[in-house]
């Protein structure tokens, strides 16, 4: 993270100077009249909330005219809030620009693919790369923080809100000229851009850097590996600005923290937050978890990820849903205990805030049917009372408070790059989705009851017995090498199908398959079999596969098969391999193995690096076990993974802190969170 100002972590702290986890929303006081007010931070201290993030949507509020400012109801709320113990987590208020300005100033708005203007009436409706619209919210950035630096009631600033959630790839000019600088920067000349970029293939080569455009909508298809340089340029765009209105706080208040909510959660695929994350004082994070069977384990996944983007250290939950999500397709309830499970498997994964959007549900505007804390039929409603148990809850939680999150002693890879490159067009098949491999390797060491961190590819792995790189489609010659140093030096590698297919330029490996990991796996993939959908091919270790299938040659006569096909053209070749090299193992699943055939290549990896499940044998799948530590004690989280109660038997004695037990075995009902406390001698330390 970046270099974080001398401020008290206020995220692990309440009003009275002590630990605790915080609890709030966003709060929009501006969407109601002031006698609601009053009402709000009542029920804010019955829900024993401390902490609100304001002013995200309020641009049109305080800046009404282009030469008109209206602060004063804002200074209302922040001295409202300040005299309640409500601390604010105050936005810059610049994620959607007013009538005004893009009346004013069309130039500001985005440009689609298909070279089309994106028109105001919802929201991120601005061009990352505009110097019009810079120019006008720097001005608004440095009014707010000019006139709220020594306000009691500020807590942390909140940059924008989920920047790239609807303007992250423009094709306007302004991107353009932004990125022909970019490439500029990033090659030097145009002769190695042409040879990065394959422009031979269709009779692209570029003379100069001002004959190429952004990847439009064409004839054909996108050169994909300029479509995948327009990517990482496009994250870029984004956390430049992120940059410069994080300076201009600093400059005005060098003590307090400065975040933005990135959106570590399903289908957000346009911003790399492993990269961003440096820019940041603490990591924040929105999360909205579908209707789908595997949206808890997504959300631990998620939790997990965004866990290590914080590299261990305590992190802010700034957005997700009590109940109801607006935007999905089916707007569904969740079921009661839902919420505080959400809620504490990312505390699980160390977040430090568990927030909401949004406190009060709105009565109009497109969200107006999202849930909320405070709901359309007000305080007398099993929801609020839910709130009100939960915020309690938390509230009690301090010996979790400022905690770090234990680290596991397997990894588990996640690159932005192989995310954006596997999902272009003209591949192998459409029906593979990168972040879902991904996630089942993540749901295959639940379900072997073991523990695992998932790390951007970029951090070290080093401290790990065991690393699975599930699809790591891109693969730079010095990943595989890093990769290589790892087993060498004792660790044990799993290697999954569409790895090392191409390079960081996304030009094909020559020589077969996986590139630069060819010589540790001993194998060579000659050909990639996809499967239609409806099919499947048998392995004769039981498993199956229904997407992907690859024609393996084993190279290395120390190479053991540890799975065959069955049937078919690939019938009797290898599917699963294991080589042993340096200290270590190199391991390669060539297909996409169902989810009990993912949980035994986990548990053979476990074994041979001699990692042994914390959980007994019988809650093996059945629990997801999370830790957090101070060094001394340990706190641990128990998520039931089943729809049906679970005994808790078996398990070290402990201290209960939530729920509350007499018993020394808990009972832990479907959708339960049981968190324990213990000497970290009673979990064996990696």
């Amino acid at each position: 993270m970046s270099e974080s100002p001398s401020h008290p972590r206020w995220l692990a702290r309440s009003g009275e100077g002590r630990r605790r986890i915080s609890f709030g929303a966003d709060y929009n006081p501006d969407q109601w009249p002031r006698e609601v007010w009053q009402d709000d931070v009542r029920l804010m201290r019955e829900a024993h909330v401390d902490i609100v993030s304001v002013a995200i949507f309020s641009w049109a509020r305080l800046q009404p005219t282009a030469s008109e400012w209206d602060f004063a109801w804002l200074d209302e709320v922040l001295d409202l809030l300040h005299a309640n113990g409500i601390a604010v987590d105050l936005a810059t208020a610049t994620a959607s620009p007013p009538p005004w300005l893009t009346t004013a100033h069309p130039e500001i708005l985005p440009v689609n693919e298909r070279g089309e203007i994106l028109h105001p009436g919802g929201r991120q409706h601005w061009r990352p790369t505009s110097p019009v619209f810079r120019e006008h919210a720097l001005a608004l950035v440095e009014r707010l923080a000019e006139r709220y630096a020594d306000h009691p009631a500020l807590a942390a600033w909140h940059v924008s809100n989920e920047l790239g959630c609807h303007n992250a790839w423009d094709h306007s000019e302004d991107a353009t000229r932004a990125f022909r600088a970019w490439l500029i920067t990033k090659y030097g000349d145009i002769a190695t851009l042409n040879d990065s970029w394959g422009t031979a293939f269709w009779s692209q080569r570029y003379s100069t850097f001002d004959e190429i455009i952004t990847p439009r909508q064409n004839a054909a298809a996108a050169n994909p590996s300029q479509a995948l340089d327009f990517k990482r340029f496009s994250s870029d765009a984004l956390k430049e600005h992120l940059r410069v209105e994080r300076e201009v706080l600093r400059r005005f208040t060098p003590d307090v923290p400065v975040t933005t909510n990135f959106m570590v959660m399903e289908d957000i695929t346009a911003m790399n937050f492993a990269d961003w994350a440096a820019e940041v004082d603490f990591v924040s994070n929105d999360h909205y978890a579908s209707a789908k069977p595997s949206s808890r384990d997504e959300l631990s996944f998620s939790a997990n990820l965004t866990g290590n983007l914080a590299e261990g250290a305590p992190w802010f939950l700034m957005e997700h849903s009590t109940s109801a999500v607006n935007w999905q397709p089916v707007n569904l309830a969740k079921p009661h205990g839902a919420m505080a499970a959400d809620a504490l498997t990312h505390v699980a994964h160390g977040a430090d805030a568990v927030c909401y959007f949004q406190w009060r549900q709105s009565r109009s505007g497109t969200e107006k049917f999202h849930s909320a804390m405070v709901p359309h039929v007000g305080p007398d409603s099993q929801l609020f009372r839910d709130v009100v148990q939960l915020g309690s809850t938390l509230a009690g939680l301090e010996q979790v408070a400022g905690t770090r999150r234990k680290p596991a002693d397997i990894a588990i890879l996640f690159d932005w790059d192989s995310w954006w490159a596997s999902e272009q067009d003209s591949h192998h098949t459409t029906r593979f989705r990168y972040r879902d491999e991904v996630l089942s390797w993540y749901r295959a060491v639940l379900d072997a009851g073991l523990r695992a961190d998932v790390r951007p590819v970029g951090q070290p792995f080093d401290g790990c017995r065991v690393v699975i790189a599930p699809a790591l489609h891109v693969m730079p010659e010095a990943l595989g090498e890093r990769l290589a140093r790892f087993v060498d030096g004792g660790g044990h590698l799993l290697v999954t199908h569409n790895s090392g297919l191409v390079d960081e330029n996304d030009r094909a490996w020559l020589g077969g398959y996986p590139g630069p990991l060819r010589d540790l796996l001993g194998i060579r993939v000659e050909e990639i079999h996809p499967l239609l959908e409806g099919d499947s091919v048998a392995l004769d270790n039981g498993a199956h596969a229904e997407v992907w299938t690859e024609r393996v040659e084993v190279a290395d006569p120390a190479v053991q098969i540890i799975a065959a096909y069955v049937g078919g053209e690939r019938a009797g070749r290898a599917a699963i391999t294991s080589r042993a090299a340096g200290d270590g193992s190199a391991s390669y699943v060539s297909c996409d193995l169902d989810g009990r055939g993912r949980a035994a290549e986990v548990l053979r990896a476990a074994e041979a690096a001699g990692v042994e499940s914390e959980l007994p044998p019988a809650l093996h799948g059945e629990v997801e076990l999370a830790v957090r530590t101070d060094g001394e004690s340990e706190i641990v989280f128990l998520r039931n993974r089943s729809g049906a109660t679970v005994e808790l038997e078996g398990l070290a004695v402990g201290t209960a802190i939530h729920p509350v037990s007499e018993d020394e075995m808990l009972s832990l009902p479907p959708l339960g969170v049981a968190i324990i406390e213990r000497a970290a001698a009673l979990i064996p330390a990696r």
